[in-house]
């Protein structure tokens, strides 16, 4: 490790890995209840299981980023982090609000959580993602700016790169696009039309940006691959990302209200989507054919290359699966979209997260070429556990979308009520359990791998 500052990417690391054990966790618990429907009632109803799952999932990506940026930055820049105090500052006040929101949601009624949380001074709670308090927002609000702040003086003050040029984009649009959330028109396709702007614009525009950046970081350390050949690359991917990723909101514009003219565009930038991520695949496996090292830590670009792989096909197959207008008027909100929606995340942003704490995390723990071969072996096993039990779980939620559709959905055969239809899935659903809990096997595996002792000599 070259500059000491880079420790404080450490405990962020570290509380990703537990947040997202209990994002699993929770979604095995929904997975139990779509079996039986009354596993944990009232104690954990399906709402509440469903809110901590997923808001789990925007923190856990989170703490990863900052944790990424805060690891690659200085080593890009050639200098210490302008304010290490800052980093574990913001890390623990962090920490705290999305613990406190989460033991929120689920001790506390929701409506009372608003009351005491004093929403109606400024109301931004009841939408979907988007539940926390608003004084939790605010909070998030603080704590990115900070963020912003320290990672943004260290590269004023330090050499410029394309990486760092990238990341930090892809950072002021995350913290831009937030203030979307305290914007709630009375009126409910003004209300659904810029609550877009977050969850779409984020997921589908400034974290791909973010991606590309941590992706290229580990690329040129594990591959040796000139650097300059790289940035072509990344320039390529993430100027394809911006046009179709911004364009492409017009594919939640659908029947909401909207004008007719988003079906043409949604549709047509739906089509688009895919390539960046066809071009990421390229690109990885380019430069691992390229590469100008033997590095020892191989797992680092086995998860690089896996989180191409799986980023297209979870957020560009299977997005396109499902996003042209004909299409979307018969599946929008099914299975098919949780099915997108669980590859996606896995694929592009869980995978990048192992691809730069498998780099990173060695080193900080005083291992320069990686873990030993053991620990690599066992790490190897977590990931192929965890990527066919994702590939299961999507395939389960594919075939529960196709049966949604068919039984309660189209207008000759469909005529199932939704309950009624749940009903004749529960067997596909306990596919979808069952390969959630390989899911959960694969990361406790990646865990014990970290704790793997190496024979010695």
């Amino acid at each position: 490790m070259k500059y000491s500052s880079q420790m404080v990417a450490k405990p962020y690391f570290i509380f990703a890995l537990i947040l997202l054990a209990g994002e699993i966790l929770f979604g095995l618990i929904m997975g139990t209840q779509y079996i039986a429907g009354d596993f944990l009632f009232p104690e954990i109803p399906f709402n509440v299981a469903r809110m901590v799952h997923t808001n789990l999932l925007i923190v856990l990506i989170l703490f990863g980023f900052m944790g990424a940026t805060f690891y690659l930055v200085p080593e890009e820049s050639e200098r210490e982090l302008w304010s290490p105090l800052l980093a574990k500052i913001t890390f623990w006040v962090f920490a705290a609000a999305g613990v406190a929101t989460i033991l929120g949601y689920l001790f506390v009624p929701y409506a009372t959580l608003a009351e005491i949380t004093m929403n109606e001074l400024l109301p931004t709670m009841g939408r979907e993602f988007l539940e926390q308090p608003t004084i939790t927002k605010i909070g998030i609000v603080i704590v990115v700016l900070a963020f912003i702040l320290n990672v943004g003086m260290t590269v004023l003050k330090g050499r410029k790169t394309v990486i760092t040029v990238v990341l930090l984009t892809g950072l002021v649009g995350l913290a831009v696009f937030f203030l979307f959330a305290f914007y709630v028109p009375e009126n409910l396709v003004m209300d659904k039309f810029f609550w877009w702007y977050v969850v779409h614009l984020w997921v589908e525009g400034v974290w791909e940006l973010i991606l590309g950046a941590i992706l290229s970081f580990v690329l040129i350390k594990v591959t040796g691959v000139d650097r300059e050949h790289i940035d072509k690359w990344l320039y390529l991917i993430i100027a394809m990302t911006l046009v179709s990723g911004i364009v492409g909101t017009g594919h939640h514009y659908f029947f909401i209200g909207t004008p007719d003219y988003w079906l043409w565009i949604g549709s047509i930038a739906s089509a688009v989507e895919p390539l960046p991520f066809f071009l990421m695949i390229l690109y990885a496996f380019s430069m691992a054919k390229q590469r100008r090292i033997d590095h020892d830590n191989k797992m680092a670009l086995t998860w690089a290359k896996g989180t191409a792989v799986m980023a297209f096909l979870g957020a560009g197959v299977w997005g396109f699966l499902h996003t042209l207008a004909p299409i979307n008027f018969y599946t929008h909100g099914t299975q098919l979209t949780a099915a997108h929606g669980h590859l996606a995340f896995f694929g592009a942003y869980i995978m990048i997260l192992f691809t730069i704490i498998s780099y990173a995390m060695p080193i900080m723990r005083g291992r320069p070429h990686g873990n030993g071969p053991k620990a690599q072996a066992v790490e190897l096993k977590s990931f192929w556990m965890m990527v066919i039990g994702m590939l299961g779980l999507t395939a389960a939620l594919t075939v529960a979308g196709f049966i949604q559709v068919s039984l309660q959905r189209l207008p000759d055969v469909g005529a199932l009520s939704f309950m009624a239809t749940q009903d004749e899935i529960v067997s596909v659903y306990k596919v979808r359990l069952a390969f959630g809990i390989l899911v959960l096997a694969g990361l406790f595996t990646y865990f014990y791998s970290f704790f793997v002792k190496e024979e010695t000599a």
